[in-house]
Order: C-alpha cells, then sequence, then structure tokens
C-alpha cells in the first residue's frame, strides 16, 4: 500500500475497526492509554473549552477530552472512515452526558471555521494525512491565538540506531505476524513504511514553526519509539 494515499488510508482504518482497540491494546500492552493521557496531562484542558480531535478513530481521546471540558466545553471528533466513527459514536453513547459530537470527513477538508479551538489533539494521524505540513497547517488555522495544540505518534528513529532496531524487530516480529493471524498483514506492515517518510522530531517542531507556530516542542515517549509535538498558535 501507497503510503499516504487517502483512500488506501481511508480502507485500511474501515478494514481495521472491529478490532482496532482491541490490537491498540494488545501490541502496545495497553500503553497507548498512558501515552494519550500523558498528553493530555502536557496541554491541559479545561472546563468551559473548546477542544478539536481530528484522526479520532474510535475516540480514545476524544472521550476522556470531553470528561475534561465539561459541563460548558464541547469537543467535536473529526475522522474519515465511517467505520470508526461508528465505533466512536457507540462508545459515546455510554455517557450520553459528555459534551461531544462526531463528524465523518477528511481532516484535511472539513471545512472547520478557522481560530474557533481552545485546543487540538492528534493521536497517530499525522502520520497518514497526505503531508505533515499540511496538517500541521489546518491545525494552526483552526487554532484561536495562544492556543495549544498535541500530535501524538510513532517516533521516526534514527537509521542504525538502539530504537531504530528495536523499533523494526517489534513490528516485523509481533505486530505483523500477530496482525496476519487475524486477516490484517498488508493492513499492520503498513506501519514501517508510513515511518520511512515521516519528519524527525527536530524537523516536526520546524515545520510548525513554518506554518506559523509560536512554539514547537518535541518530547520522546516509551523509550523514544513515541513522540508528542507540543505546540502553541
Amino acid at each position: 500500500m501507497k503510503p499516504q494515499d487517502p483512500i488506501a488510508i481511508k480502507e485500511l482504518f474501515d478494514s481495521v475497526s472491529k478490532n482496532y482497540d482491541f490490537l491498540n491494546d494488545l501490541f502496545s500492552l495497553g500503553f497507548h492509554r498512558i501515552w494519550k493521557r500523558q498528553l493530555l496531562t502536557w496541554l491541559k484542558p479545561a472546563s468551559g473549552e473548546k477542544w478539536i480531535d481530528l484522526c479520532c478513530g474510535t475516540g480514545d481521546l476524544s472521550l476522556p477530552l470531553a470528561r475534561l471540558v465539561r459541563p460548558f466545553g464541547s469537543v467535536i471528533g473529526v475522522d474519515f472512515s465511517r467505520a470508526q466513527i461508528n465505533c466512536a459514536h457507540k462508545r459515546s453513547l455510554k455517557e450520553p452526558w459528555l459534551p461531544i459530537s462526531w463528524l465523518n470527513e477528511d481532516v484535511l477538508k472539513a471545512g472547520l471555521p478557522s481560530s474557533t479551538f481552545d485546543g487540538v489533539v492528534m493521536a497517530y494521524g499525522l502520520r497518514n494525512l497526505s503531508s505533515p505540513e499540511a496538517g500541521l497547517k489546518e491545525i494552526h488555522r483552526l487554532l484561536k491565538p495562544g492556543a495549544r495544540a498535541g500530535v501524538l505518534d510513532f517516533n521516526h528513529t534514527i537509521e542504525g540506531s538502539k530504537n531504530s532496531f528495536f523499533q523494526k524487530f517489534y513490528l516485523r516480529n509481533f505486530v505483523v505476524p500477530i496482525a496476519s493471524k487475524m486477516g490484517l498483514k498488508e493492513e499492520y506492515a503498513y506501519l514501517e513504511e508510513s515511518l520511512k517518510k515521516f519528519p524527525v522530531g527536530l524537523i516536526q517542531e520546524q515545520i510548525a514553526i513554518n506554518v506559523g507556530f509560536q512554539e514547537a516542542n518535541y518530547k520522546t515517549l516509551a523509550g523514544g519509539q513515541m513522540g508528542a509535538l507540543l505546540l502553541r498558535a
């Protein structure tokens, strides 16, 4: 599968939607929930604020975010996979008091109003957009002046480093074989390929500054396997 092909990416996430949460828990040993909570801790969403979760998937960030901004704030979860949005909506029905809505759109073409949101989050989505620069530019457009954003994703490790060796070994010998047994070999083999063109942390910071952010700070997680780009408009 060609990385950053919007149609192929959409089909990928539609196809894995039924097993997506289970496999995320399995492959990360449940740590992805800790990394997402850490992202929210750094961003400090507050009651009454308006936030948006781009590439929201099944709502893993949208739901805890909505709990933090209630009762007077709001959250919009956006994803172009109809199957993922359906899963997110079903999850939110268990907490009908949460101020959350769902939008099934391409995050780069959703047409949401500029300078509207107090914060933006994106988990494991930037790497899959047509370009990271386009994604960061859209995040900047959506934010109010001085507002903040956080982007969580795999860290593009330096080729030849111990982190790079571990990342490849883990993907090739644990993630892909298990996914293959569930008929999802191509979908998860894509992970390693998608990282090849994904910018390293320092370049992500520079791209963010170039598109207009006042502050950009990249932090690594999970011993350098994951990374979070923290931004201020």
